[in-house]
Protein backbone atom coordinates (compact mmCIF):
# COMPACT_ATOMS: atom_id res chain seq x y z
CA UNK A 1 0.00 0.00 0.00
CA UNK A 2 1.42 3.29 -1.68
CA UNK A 3 -0.55 6.42 0.38
CA UNK A 4 0.00 10.00 -0.57
CA UNK A 5 -0.90 12.67 1.43
CA UNK A 6 -1.81 15.59 -1.34
CA UNK A 7 -1.59 19.17 0.49
CA UNK A 8 0.51 17.58 3.90
CA UNK A 9 1.95 20.61 4.91
CA UNK A 10 -1.54 22.53 5.26
CA UNK A 11 -4.33 22.87 8.28
CA UNK A 12 -6.30 19.95 6.98
CA UNK A 13 -3.01 18.06 5.55
CA UNK A 14 -1.18 18.32 8.95
CA UNK A 15 -4.70 17.04 10.43
CA UNK A 16 -4.50 14.15 7.94
CA UNK A 17 -1.21 13.00 9.32
CA UNK A 18 -2.84 13.14 13.05
CA UNK A 19 -5.87 11.15 12.26
CA UNK A 20 -3.75 8.30 9.94
CA UNK A 21 -1.60 8.14 12.95
CA UNK A 22 -4.30 7.81 15.34
CA UNK A 23 -6.43 5.10 13.26
CA UNK A 24 -3.63 3.09 12.93
CA UNK A 25 -3.94 3.39 9.13
CA UNK A 26 -2.40 0.39 6.76
CA UNK A 27 0.84 1.46 4.50
CA UNK A 28 4.17 0.49 3.62
CA UNK A 29 4.93 3.75 2.05
CA UNK A 30 3.94 7.06 2.54
CA UNK A 31 4.22 10.17 -0.02
CA UNK A 32 3.98 13.97 1.44
CA UNK A 33 3.56 15.60 -1.18
CA UNK A 34 2.90 19.85 -1.92
CA UNK A 35 3.22 22.41 -3.85
CA UNK A 36 6.21 23.12 -5.98
CA UNK A 37 7.29 26.00 -3.62
CA UNK A 38 6.72 23.40 -0.63
CA UNK A 39 8.66 20.36 -2.23
CA UNK A 40 12.09 19.88 0.12
CA UNK A 41 10.22 20.56 3.12
CA UNK A 42 10.95 18.14 6.15
CA UNK A 43 7.96 16.79 8.06
CA UNK A 44 8.28 14.27 10.93
CA UNK A 45 5.39 11.33 10.90
CA UNK A 46 5.68 8.68 13.62
CA UNK A 47 9.18 9.78 14.40
CA UNK A 48 10.23 9.09 11.10
CA UNK A 49 11.40 12.51 9.17
CA UNK A 50 9.84 12.84 5.21
CA UNK A 51 11.09 15.22 2.56
CA UNK A 52 7.56 16.95 0.72
CA UNK A 53 7.61 15.95 -2.96
CA UNK A 54 5.87 17.63 -5.56
CA UNK A 55 3.13 16.65 -7.63
CA UNK A 56 4.40 15.79 -10.57
CA UNK A 57 6.98 13.49 -8.79
CA UNK A 58 4.04 11.64 -6.85
CA UNK A 59 1.73 10.79 -10.13
CA UNK A 60 5.04 8.88 -11.09
CA UNK A 61 4.97 7.33 -8.02
CA UNK A 62 1.86 5.72 -8.85
CA UNK A 63 0.38 5.93 -4.94
CA UNK A 64 -2.17 3.71 -4.88
CA UNK A 65 -4.79 6.16 -2.87
CA UNK A 66 -3.91 9.84 -2.60
CA UNK A 67 -5.83 12.05 0.17
CA UNK A 68 -5.93 15.53 -1.53
CA UNK A 69 -6.42 18.44 0.37
CA UNK A 70 -5.12 21.38 -1.62
CA UNK A 71 -7.99 23.05 -2.98
CA UNK A 72 -10.67 22.94 -5.69
CA UNK A 73 -8.13 24.25 -8.47
CA UNK A 74 -5.21 22.12 -7.86
CA UNK A 75 -7.62 18.74 -7.53
CA UNK A 76 -8.81 19.53 -10.97
CA UNK A 77 -5.72 19.83 -12.79
CA UNK A 78 -4.22 16.84 -10.69
CA UNK A 79 -6.45 14.57 -9.51
CA UNK A 80 -7.39 12.73 -13.51
CA UNK A 81 -3.52 12.42 -13.53
CA UNK A 82 -3.51 11.06 -10.37
CA UNK A 83 -6.54 8.75 -11.00
CA UNK A 84 -5.10 8.29 -14.81
CA UNK A 85 -2.22 6.05 -13.22
CA UNK A 86 -4.47 3.72 -11.26
CA UNK A 87 -4.36 6.20 -7.98
CA UNK A 88 -7.70 6.51 -6.14
CA UNK A 89 -8.18 10.02 -4.90
CA UNK A 90 -10.07 10.90 -2.20
CA UNK A 91 -10.90 14.64 -2.31
CA UNK A 92 -11.47 16.79 0.29
CA UNK A 93 -11.74 20.32 -1.72
CA UNK A 94 -15.50 21.46 -3.82
CA UNK A 95 -13.90 20.57 -7.15
CA UNK A 96 -16.26 17.26 -7.66
CA UNK A 97 -19.04 17.27 -5.21
CA UNK A 98 -21.61 18.15 -7.22
CA UNK A 99 -20.38 15.61 -10.42
CA UNK A 100 -22.81 13.59 -11.40
CA UNK A 101 -20.17 10.35 -12.12
CA UNK A 102 -18.29 11.29 -8.79
CA UNK A 103 -19.81 9.61 -5.44
CA UNK A 104 -19.93 12.38 -2.46
CA UNK A 105 -19.65 9.74 0.58
CA UNK A 106 -20.03 10.20 4.23
CA UNK A 107 -18.71 6.30 5.13
CA UNK A 108 -21.38 6.06 8.09
CA UNK A 109 -24.23 6.92 5.46
CA UNK A 110 -23.62 5.86 1.92
CA UNK A 111 -19.99 3.87 1.54
CA UNK A 112 -21.53 0.64 0.04
CA UNK A 113 -22.51 2.59 -2.90
CA UNK A 114 -18.74 3.11 -3.73
CA UNK A 115 -17.31 0.39 -6.61
CA UNK A 116 -13.89 -1.16 -7.09
CA UNK A 117 -13.85 1.28 -10.61
CA UNK A 118 -14.59 4.68 -8.52
CA UNK A 119 -11.30 6.68 -8.85
CA UNK A 120 -12.13 10.10 -7.88
CA UNK A 121 -14.33 10.11 -4.77
CA UNK A 122 -15.47 13.74 -2.90
CA UNK A 123 -15.41 14.69 0.50
CA UNK A 124 -18.34 16.79 1.73
CA UNK A 125 -18.21 20.75 2.64
CA UNK A 126 -16.92 20.55 6.78
CA UNK A 127 -20.85 22.00 7.53
CA UNK A 128 -22.78 19.28 5.77
CA UNK A 129 -21.01 15.77 6.76
CA UNK A 130 -22.13 17.05 10.82
CA UNK A 131 -25.57 17.81 10.25
CA UNK A 132 -26.06 14.62 7.96
CA UNK A 133 -24.40 13.00 10.12
CA UNK A 134 -27.04 13.90 12.59
CA UNK A 135 -29.47 13.78 10.16
CA UNK A 136 -29.54 10.32 8.94
CA UNK A 137 -30.64 7.88 11.82
CA UNK A 138 -33.70 10.08 12.20
CA UNK A 139 -34.15 10.42 8.26
CA UNK A 140 -34.75 6.50 8.09
CA UNK A 141 -37.03 6.55 10.96
CA UNK A 142 -39.41 9.47 10.59
CA UNK A 143 -38.33 11.19 6.70
CA UNK A 144 -37.58 14.56 6.26
CA UNK A 145 -39.71 17.42 4.92
CA UNK A 146 -37.31 20.51 5.42
CA UNK A 147 -34.40 21.32 6.87
CA UNK A 148 -33.47 25.21 8.18
CA UNK A 149 -29.83 25.44 9.65
CA UNK A 150 -27.67 28.30 10.67
CA UNK A 151 -23.95 27.58 11.25
CA UNK A 152 -21.00 29.22 13.20
CA UNK A 153 -18.44 28.47 11.57
CA UNK A 154 -14.62 28.38 13.03
CA UNK A 155 -12.04 30.87 11.33
CA UNK A 156 -9.70 27.01 10.77
CA UNK A 157 -12.46 26.60 8.23
CA UNK A 158 -10.74 29.00 6.23
CA UNK A 159 -7.15 28.13 6.64
CA UNK A 160 -3.82 29.04 8.33
CA UNK A 161 -4.45 32.94 7.50
CA UNK A 162 -7.48 33.19 8.49
CA UNK A 163 -6.49 31.98 12.52
CA UNK A 164 -3.72 34.62 12.11
CA UNK A 165 -5.82 37.00 11.32
CA UNK A 166 -8.27 36.68 14.23
CA UNK A 167 -4.60 36.18 16.65
CA UNK A 168 -3.32 38.98 15.24
CA UNK A 169 -6.46 41.53 15.65
CA UNK A 170 -6.60 39.53 19.35
CA UNK A 171 -2.98 40.76 19.54
CA UNK A 172 -3.29 43.97 18.42
CA UNK A 173 -1.33 43.45 15.39
CA UNK A 174 -1.26 44.64 11.76
CA UNK A 175 -1.01 41.59 9.52
CA UNK A 176 -2.58 39.65 6.58
CA UNK A 177 -6.15 39.57 5.81
CA UNK A 178 -8.22 36.51 5.44
CA UNK A 179 -11.47 38.08 5.41
CA UNK A 180 -13.38 41.35 4.10
CA UNK A 181 -13.96 42.52 7.77
CA UNK A 182 -12.08 42.29 11.38
CA UNK A 183 -13.46 39.19 12.74
CA UNK A 184 -12.45 39.03 16.46
CA UNK A 185 -15.24 40.63 18.75
CA UNK A 186 -17.45 40.07 15.48
CA UNK A 187 -20.02 37.91 13.42
CA UNK A 188 -19.55 37.75 9.38
CA UNK A 189 -23.16 36.16 7.62
CA UNK A 190 -20.33 35.32 4.85
CA UNK A 191 -18.84 31.73 4.27
CA UNK A 192 -17.54 31.75 0.12
CA UNK A 193 -19.00 34.10 -2.96
CA UNK A 194 -21.83 35.34 -2.94
CA UNK A 195 -23.87 33.67 -5.62
CA UNK A 196 -26.76 35.41 -8.07
CA UNK A 197 -29.54 34.19 -5.78
CA UNK A 198 -28.18 36.02 -2.75
CA UNK A 199 -26.70 32.83 -1.20
CA UNK A 200 -23.55 31.94 -0.37
CA UNK A 201 -21.40 29.57 -2.22
CA UNK A 202 -21.08 27.84 1.04
CA UNK A 203 -24.81 28.03 1.71
CA UNK A 204 -26.06 26.70 -1.78
CA UNK A 205 -23.34 23.70 -0.77
CA UNK A 206 -25.21 22.77 1.94
CA UNK A 207 -28.60 22.97 0.20
CA UNK A 208 -26.92 20.58 -2.69
CA UNK A 209 -24.79 18.36 -1.05
CA UNK A 210 -27.43 17.16 1.22
CA UNK A 211 -29.47 15.75 -1.54
CA UNK A 212 -26.91 14.52 -3.08
CA UNK A 213 -25.42 12.41 -0.24
CA UNK A 214 -28.96 11.30 0.70
CA UNK A 215 -30.34 10.93 -2.59
CA UNK A 216 -33.28 12.80 -2.16
CA UNK A 217 -34.08 15.70 -4.60
CA UNK A 218 -37.47 16.25 -2.35
CA UNK A 219 -35.87 16.88 0.97
CA UNK A 220 -36.17 20.59 1.55
CA UNK A 221 -32.92 22.67 2.96
CA UNK A 222 -32.10 26.20 3.21
CA UNK A 223 -28.88 27.26 4.71
CA UNK A 224 -27.37 30.67 6.23
CA UNK A 225 -23.62 30.26 6.89
CA UNK A 226 -21.42 32.65 9.37
CA UNK A 227 -18.43 33.01 10.52
CA UNK A 228 -17.15 33.46 14.11
CA UNK A 229 -13.94 34.29 16.04
CA UNK A 230 -14.03 30.52 17.44
CA UNK A 231 -10.87 28.00 16.76
CA UNK A 232 -11.97 24.25 17.43
CA UNK A 233 -15.08 23.43 15.48
CA UNK A 234 -18.00 24.33 13.76
CA UNK A 235 -21.61 24.51 15.28
CA UNK A 236 -25.00 24.39 13.53
CA UNK A 237 -28.38 25.09 15.03
CA UNK A 238 -31.09 22.78 12.78
CA UNK A 239 -34.84 23.13 12.46
CA UNK A 240 -36.06 19.69 10.70
CA UNK A 241 -39.78 18.66 9.87
CA UNK A 242 -40.27 15.16 9.71
CA UNK A 243 -43.06 13.23 7.55
CA UNK A 244 -44.15 11.66 10.56
CA UNK A 245 -44.06 12.80 14.20
CA UNK A 246 -41.74 11.65 16.82
CA UNK A 247 -40.97 11.00 19.90
CA UNK A 248 -38.21 13.12 21.59
CA UNK A 249 -36.91 10.09 23.78
CA UNK A 250 -36.57 7.88 20.78
CA UNK A 251 -34.77 10.46 18.89
CA UNK A 252 -32.35 10.67 21.58
CA UNK A 253 -31.85 6.99 21.90
CA UNK A 254 -31.84 6.56 17.89
CA UNK A 255 -28.78 9.24 17.91
CA UNK A 256 -26.81 7.70 20.83
CA UNK A 257 -27.24 4.23 18.66
CA UNK A 258 -25.51 6.08 15.75
CA UNK A 259 -21.72 5.11 15.28
CA UNK A 260 -19.77 8.69 15.21
CA UNK A 261 -22.52 10.66 17.24
CA UNK A 262 -22.55 11.49 20.94
CA UNK A 263 -25.39 13.08 22.41
CA UNK A 264 -24.82 15.57 24.90
CA UNK A 265 -28.46 16.93 26.23
CA UNK A 266 -28.48 17.73 30.03
CA UNK A 267 -29.77 20.88 30.30
CA UNK A 268 -30.39 20.68 33.64
CA UNK A 269 -26.57 20.43 34.37
CA UNK A 270 -25.39 22.87 31.57
CA UNK A 271 -24.16 20.11 29.24
CA UNK A 272 -24.56 20.80 25.27
CA UNK A 273 -22.13 20.50 22.70
CA UNK A 274 -19.62 23.68 22.67
CA UNK A 275 -16.34 23.83 19.79
CA UNK A 276 -14.01 23.44 22.90
CA UNK A 277 -15.52 20.19 23.60
CA UNK A 278 -15.16 18.73 19.96
CA UNK A 279 -11.52 19.69 19.43
CA UNK A 280 -9.80 17.03 18.03
CA UNK A 281 -12.33 15.01 18.32
CA UNK A 282 -13.70 12.83 15.52
CA UNK A 283 -17.38 12.53 16.55
CA UNK A 284 -20.27 14.94 15.83
CA UNK A 285 -22.38 16.18 19.08
CA UNK A 286 -25.63 16.43 19.29
CA UNK A 287 -27.86 18.55 21.63
CA UNK A 288 -30.47 20.95 22.47
CA UNK A 289 -33.12 18.25 21.44
CA UNK A 290 -36.46 20.07 21.69
CA UNK A 291 -39.96 20.01 19.76
CA UNK A 292 -40.48 23.25 17.71
CA UNK A 293 -43.71 24.22 19.33
CA UNK A 294 -44.77 26.49 16.36
CA UNK A 295 -45.37 23.73 13.98
CA UNK A 296 -46.13 20.11 13.80
CA UNK A 297 -43.37 17.39 13.07
CA UNK A 298 -40.36 19.60 14.00
CA UNK A 299 -37.46 19.11 16.04
CA UNK A 300 -34.59 21.48 16.96
CA UNK A 301 -31.31 20.60 17.09
CA UNK A 302 -28.23 21.82 18.23
CA UNK A 303 -24.80 19.99 16.66
CA UNK A 304 -20.86 20.43 16.94
CA UNK A 305 -18.07 18.61 15.73
CA UNK A 306 -14.08 19.73 15.00
CA UNK A 307 -14.46 20.80 10.81
CA UNK A 308 -10.45 19.43 11.12
CA UNK A 309 -11.48 16.28 12.19
CA UNK A 310 -14.62 14.94 11.10
CA UNK A 311 -15.35 17.98 8.76
CA UNK A 312 -12.51 17.10 6.77
CA UNK A 313 -9.13 15.11 7.68
CA UNK A 314 -11.37 11.99 9.28
CA UNK A 315 -13.95 11.47 6.95
CA UNK A 316 -11.47 11.57 4.15
CA UNK A 317 -9.71 8.83 6.02
CA UNK A 318 -12.77 7.05 6.74
CA UNK A 319 -13.44 6.57 3.01
CA UNK A 320 -9.89 5.50 2.25
CA UNK A 321 -9.87 2.84 4.98
CA UNK A 322 -13.00 1.72 4.23
CA UNK A 323 -11.73 1.00 0.41
CA UNK A 324 -8.96 -0.96 2.44
CA UNK A 325 -11.14 -3.27 4.28
CA UNK A 326 -13.76 -3.54 1.68
CA UNK A 327 -10.68 -4.35 -1.12
CA UNK A 328 -11.81 -2.10 -3.68
CA UNK A 329 -7.97 -0.71 -3.68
Amino acid sequence: MKLAVVGATGLVGSEILEVLAEHNFPFDELLLVASERSAGKKITFKDKEYTVIGLAQAVAEKPDVAIFSAGGDTSKEWAPKFAEVGTIVVDNSSAWRMDPTKKLVVPEINAKALKIDDRIIANPNCSTIQMVLALAPLRERYGIKRVVVSTYQSVTGSGIKAVNQLMDERDGKEGEKAYPHKIDLNVLPHIDVFQENGYTKEEMKMINETKKIFDDQDIQVTATTVRIPVMGGHSESVNVEFKEDFDLEEVKQLLAATPGVIVEDDVANNVYPMPMNAHKRDEVFVGRLRRDESQPNTLNMWIVADNLRKGAATNAVQIAKYLVEHSLV
